[in-house]
């Protein structure tokens, strides 16, 4: 079941990024899109909100400068200078709010002939009728927004005080930021909300699937009655599983039929085989040789085709979860020193050093004659394929909530593409034709590391090493 690999064989590629878990569910996923779509629209209507307030108020305040420059503009026309002064006084007498500016000089001098600006500012752009500034109002210095206006030997600056509209902007910015983090902290609210409710209704499916994988066909979905989405994914889930199961429950009856009907028969040739085999006397003649090596090849492999039925009975069983009824916790470094014990007297007999790595005592739920089988198959294996001189180590280790059992070789490996088929039933790698064996070692094993929730898995043992040799790791759950 082992292939050797090249000497100038290539490293394998590194293993890509996968994402963490939480990135990998579509649940997250689906709640992360509602949570930004959601903050988007909020965001958006805030900031609309935002803009039309606060260009509101620009807008207004443009429009009553406007309205004031047209006014006096039409006063200087019907009093000249004096008119327009006077018209200026009356403006700042009603001005009870103290926000509007105002500022009339001479054009050629730029003496002040009225407003409540002491001079005219410093840098307004040329050419530029509206602009911003900062100009000293009743001894404060503030930003103003302010509208010039040229008139024949005069220039007038009309305007108003934006502090307060700052202070406005200033709470609705603020108001907008504090709005955006309670959207925010909304949409993240709403979006685990919405995980946990794709969770809640996945839960009894993922816990069916759980339990068709442990062993047990019989598990169904559990329908909810609301007749949704989910509930019609159920249905077809329980459809298709009993259907799964009929056609399952035909194949098994078919083969433990096949096994158990052929069974009879096999012994019943074999049995006479033996009474032909003691019948027939000794002789040294060479058809009597050549006749008691047939018989006893007959014999041998009629043992074989008996193993074989007996391997595929034990496969059908733990995949079928016929034997967890037999579970009971045991001390398993004994089951695993009772099969190292077995195959010793095999390894030194084929030049071995079969070695022990296990802990005083560690404690396992399981069906301990199931797990001896599965360990006995794995030490067969890496006996048969280390060299002579070669060693052949069995492990056991806590690695809560699992504990290992590691059985490692200095054979030739296994390449990566015959790993992911050693479990099936009857498959052998070329390099392992001319040995002896069925191809059904590492099925039993995994049909019994599934059984117990476990899984199993096959890794070379010394990468860096040619030959690489191969570790066998049966991963159960601890007690």
């Amino acid at each position: 079941m082992r292939r050797k690999r090249a000497p100038g064989a290539r490293a394998q590629p590194p293993v890509p990024f996968t994402p963490p878990r939480l990135l990998r569910s579509a649940g997250f996923r689906f709640a992360l899109l509602f949570a930004a779509m959601f903050a988007s629209a909020a965001v958006a209507l805030v900031a609309v909100l935002w803009w039309a307030t606060a260009g509101a108020l620009v807008r207004q305040t443009d429009a009553a400068i406007r309205a004031d420059a047209t006014a006096l503009t039409e006063r200087w026309r019907d009093g000249y200078r004096a008119g327009l002064i006077e018209a200026i006084e009356e403006r700042l007498a009603v001005d009870v709010a103290n926000e509007s500016i105002y500022l009339l000089v001479e054009a050629g001098t730029g003496a002040r002939l009225a407003g409540n600006l002491d001079r005219w500012p410093t840098d307004p752009p040329a050419d530029d009728a509206w602009f911003r500034t900062r100009v000293l109002h009743d001894g404060v210095v503030a930003r103003a927004r302010l509208h010039r206006v040229n008139l024949p030997g005069l220039r007038l600056l009309i305007g108003r005080d934006e502090t307060e509209r700052q202070q406005l902007e200033q709470l609705l910015t603020e108001g907008v930021v504090w709005a955006s983090g309670a959207v925010i902290l909304f949409a993240l609210l709403g979006a685990w909300l919405m995980r946990q409710a794709l969770q809640r209704r996945m839960r009894p499916a993922f816990a069916t699937i759980a339990a068709i994988a442990g062993g047990d066909l019989s598990s169904r979905v559990v329908l909810s009655g609301r007749g949704d989405e989910f509930d019609r994914l159920a249905v077809t889930m329980n459809t298709m599983l009993d259907r799964i199961g009929t056609l399952m429950a035909g194949v098994r009856g078919v083969s433990d039929a096949i096994a158990h009907d052929l069974r009879t028969p096999i012994a019943r040739a074999r049995a006479k085989l033996e009474e032909a085999l003691a019948s027939t006397p000794e002789t040294s003649t060479p058809e009597g040789g050549a006749l008691r090596a047939a018989v006893e090849q007959g014999i041998a492999d009629l043992d074989n085709i008996s193993r074989i039925f007996q391997a595929l009975l034990r496969i059908a069983e733990a995949e079928a979860g016929a034997r967890r009824a037999a579970f009971a916790t045991f001390d398993l470094p004994q089951v695993l020193s009772d099969a190292a014990e077995i195959y010793e007297a095999t390894a030194e007999a084929r030049g071995l050093n079969l070695t022990t790595d296990l802990p005083e005592r560690l404690e396992l739920v399981g069906d301990r004659d199931l797990l001896l089988q599965a360990v006995a198959n794995l030490l067969d294996n890496a006996i048969k394929f280390t060299p002579p001189g070669g060693t052949v180590q069995l492990a056991a280790r806590a690695d809560p909530p699992w504990v290992e059992v590691s059985v490692t070789d200095d054979g030739p490996g296994l390449a990566p593409e015959d790993r992911a088929r050693a479990g099936e039933r009857f498959f052998r790698a070329d390099q392992s034709r001319g040995t002896p064996g069925s191809g059904l070692g590492l099925s039993l094993v995994r049909a019994v590391a599934h059984l117990h929730a476990g899984d199993l898995r096959l890794e070379d043992a010394k990468p860096e090493r040619n030959p690489p040799g191969l570790r066998a790791v049966l991963r159960l759950p601890a007690a």
